[in-house]
């Protein structure tokens, strides 16, 4: 984890605080000097219902004194659970976990769909009786594993002829929405409870639960909708991993970001790293291609000044030499970071 220092703080200037009221809380955390703020690294927020994703960006680039963070995974606002951010010169991982793998757990309300397709949304059918049982419903649900074409929510972030779908649905306005090829590795009903089955799934990128949920009332012949979505992972990223927003104005207020950060080293574990001496460092900064022997047979590398400076991503182009697919961080005046994310309409 890379954190810069701008300037050397004054004596007393870092603050230490146990019990204060929110609005003592936020002054002191706009007082923080940003020194202590100004970090490269990947962080997994537990989002809030309420939220929008972008919402938790804005909070975060508040919280920690910059612009340059984004997410990983988009999340609609009604779910809740992990939310990878990646932070500084660390936004450009971004790019490796558009189509990462991710999992969930939930509840499904049958008796009724609604234009959003999850609870939020205006009832489009009336309401109806359950007529089904739980074997039943566990059989309708193997149809929706494996590679499945599906059609996401109206209320979605998915483009028709440039206008994102949630646009032209809010406006009310007629509009069709094409068929993806999408795939559901795991859907199991745990149980129904009246007219609500918790689920529990993991999807590929681009997988819509709420389509999932509105489909199976379809089949079903009573309707239903989302109720509740809660993500337990994206890619490596899991809950045991998360922080609350409040969790993090603390860590802030104490100096300690840097401690509930994820090790850089669990970051991309398929890809193996290196630890390289200022010599290979010196050319991969400046973009130059180096010879990493030790890893001659791997496709990509991570490549790390020390144990917690990840400097780049490394390809091999021929044998043992490598070439610098991004560079991560340069010299250390530490150049600054443009803000990306990644906007994948998934996760609901």
């Amino acid at each position: 984890m890379a954190f810069a220092a701008v300037s050397q703080p004054e004596a007393g200037t870092l603050i230490h605080t146990d019990q204060m009221n929110p609005e003592t809380a936020k002054l002191r955390l706009e007082q923080v000097p940003t020194y202590q703020m100004l970090m490269s690294g990947v962080l997994v927020i537990d989002k809030p219902a309420g939220l929008t994703s972008h919402d938790v960006v804005n909070r975060v680039r508040r919280i920690l004194h910059t612009r340059a963070v984004g997410h990983v995974g988009t999340l609609d606002p009604m779910a809740t659970g992990v939310l990878p951010l990646v932070i500084g010169n660390l936004t450009r991982l971004a790019q490796f976990y558009t189509s990462a793998e991710k999992s969930y757990e939930g509840a499904i309300r049958f008796g009724f769909a609604t234009d959003t397709y999850d609870r939020e949304g205006k009832p489009t059918s009336p309401l109806q009786t359950l007529t089904f049982s739980l074997d039943t419903l566990r059989e309708w649900a193997g149809r929706f594993r494996g590679v499945i074409q599906q059609v996401p929510p109206p209320f979605s972030a998915k483009k028709v002829e440039g206008v994102p779908a949630y646009k032209l649905a809010r406006k009310q306005k007629p509009f069709t929405l094409r068929q993806v090829q999408v795939e559901v590795k795991e859907f199991e009903i745990l149980d129904l409870d009246g007219p609500q089955a918790r689920f529990r799934a993991r999807v590929g990128s681009g997988t819509y639960l709420r389509s999932v949920a509105h489909d199976l009332g379809q089949l079903a012949g009573c309707g239903a909708h989302l109720e509740s979505l809660r993500r337990t992972s994206v890619g490596e990223f899991n809950l045991s991993q998360a922080h609350t927003l409040e969790g993090l104005e603390g860590a802030a207020l104490h100096g300690s970001v840097r401690e509930i950060c994820v090790p850089l080293q669990d970051v991309l574990p398929a890809l193996p790293f290196v630890t390289a001496n200022e010599e290979t460092l010196a050319r991969i900064r400046s973009g130059r291609s180096v010879n990493l022997a030790e890893l001659s047979r791997a496709k990509q590398v991570k490549v790390f000044d020390g144990e917690r400076e990840l400097v780049a991503i490394a390809t091999r182009v021929a044998g043992t030499l490598f070439h610098p697919k991004i560079v991560l961080a340069g010299e250390p005046s530490r150049r600054a970071a443009k803000p990306s994310k990644a906007e994948q309409p998934e996760g609901g």
